[in-house]
């Protein structure tokens, strides 16, 4: 999801200037025929990095909560932030790029959203804070402009555009509603920003942007934010205006203003990719596929009809170059999981000795070369801690491909 243009172009004059339940549904939805899960083989032993990988692959540690990011050139300066979590990559101009960590913990702790830069070559060379004086920043996404939506999950969140360069202040865009936001993907077809709710009965939601046009910035600040109506049965998705998307403390919470929306138990990570929109739901250990054409929900994986259930704890969620999907466990065996075409699954690489913590934040490099993640609560020196971020490498075109 790399911009089609110049985003300095995008960028100038700051971030403002962008005004260029079991019974649901019981069919599933199988992905296009990429390379089995069986071709990826077991895992290895652990690394000296408590990491267990496929052959061919390796891991670093670039980033540990409370010490400064290591760089080519010495210290970055930026101490890593507690608790990294939903996270993704951007291209660099003139080569390299930038992952991008929320920051899952309160403002006063340093709650917000850290950025470390890599070169051409992947050396990290600098890091630095890209939003800070927000609380319990869980996930969100990127934009097809080439900006990260990180997300609040606290009772009537925000969700805040950001810079992942660092160059241009974040803005909180109060139109795509108050509630407690988990993670944001977008139709770059259509420009449509679809949304996760991390509660028991959350909602799925989606921001219908104004006067959008492909390839080009879109403003945040304008749109309609409606909720999803699934037909029992169809899984087809009626979509129905919210009342009051911004409500305040004394009035109806969003999620309960639409009363025949439909429930949904804990949604968690959320990713675009091929005209389908995925996110999971922690409550229910299902993953879920929205064909963005049709407007059809379907269940991708369910733990609790799945036939080999080794993913549980469903999380973050990403999508390989080639198309698979990639889940990562909140809990459950500290795996991020590859559902295959035929909706099998198989583990990519596992942590080990930090079963107290959660695998958050998957993103692969521009150039599919690389895997970033975070152990949420783990520590680089093993067991528990207050975060810790990864790299893994290797030869995922053959893998995934």
């Amino acid at each position: 999801m790399n911009p089609t243009f110049d985003r300095r172009t995008v960028l100038k004059g700051g971030l403002g200037a962008l005004a260029l339940g079991p019974t649901l549904i019981s069919m599933t939805r199988p992905l296009t025929a990429y390379a089995a899960v069986s071709d990826i083989g077991p895992l290895g032993p652990p690394d000296a990095n408590d990491v267990r990988l496929p052959a061919g692959f390796s891991s670093r540690i670039i980033a540990a909560t409370g010490f400064r990011v290591s760089t080519v050139r010495g210290s970055a300066g930026y101490r890593w932030h507690m608790y990294p979590d939903g996270g993704a990559t951007f291209a660099a101009p003139g080569g390299g790029w930038v992952y991008v960590s929320n920051s899952e913990t309160l403002s006063f702790l340093g709650g917000g959203v850290g950025a470390v830069r890599f070169d051409a070559a992947g050396s990290v060379v600098d890091a630095y804070r890209i939003l800070g004086g927000t609380n319990i920043n869980c996930a969100g996404g990127p934009t097809p402009w080439g900006t990260w939506l990180s997300c609040e999950e606290i009772d009537r969140g925000r969700v805040y555009e950001c810079d992942p360069f660092g160059e241009s202040s974040a803005i909180r865009r109060d139109a795509l509603g108050y509630f407690q936001h988990e993670a944001a993907a977008i139709d770059p077809i259509a420009g449509i920003v679809y949304l996760t709710e991390d509660e028991p009965d959350g909602r799925f939601y989606r921001f219908v942007i104004a006067d959008y046009q492909a390839g080009q910035a879109a403003d945040l600040g304008r749109g309609t934010l409606q909720v999803a109506e699934v037909e029992n049965g169809s899984g087809r998705v009626q979509w129905i205006d919210v009342p009051r998307p911004r409500p305040k403390w004394y009035q109806r919470r969003t999620r309960d203003q639409v009363r025949s929306s439909t429930r949904f138990d804990g949604g968690e990570g959320c990713w675009y990719a091929d005209g389908n929109v995925y996110f999971t739901t922690k409550g229910d250990n299902r993953v879920w596929s929205l064909d963005t054409a049709s407007q059809v929900l379907t269940i991708l994986y369910d733990a609790a009809s799945a036939p080999d259930p080794i993913l549980t704890g469903v999380d973050n969620v990403t999508v390989a170059p080639s198309g698979q999907v990639l889940v990562a466990e909140d809990g459950g065996d500290m795996q991020i999981v590859v559902i295959d075409g035929n909706g099998d699954v198989a583990p990519l690489l596992q942590v080990v000795g930090q079963d107290d913590s959660e695998i958050t934040g998957p993103a692969f490099s521009p150039d599919g070369t690389r895997l970033y993640f975070s152990s949420q609560r783990g520590s680089p020196f093993g067991g528990g801690g207050l975060g810790v971020t990864y790299e893994v490498q290797g030869p995922f075109d053959q893998l995934l491909g």
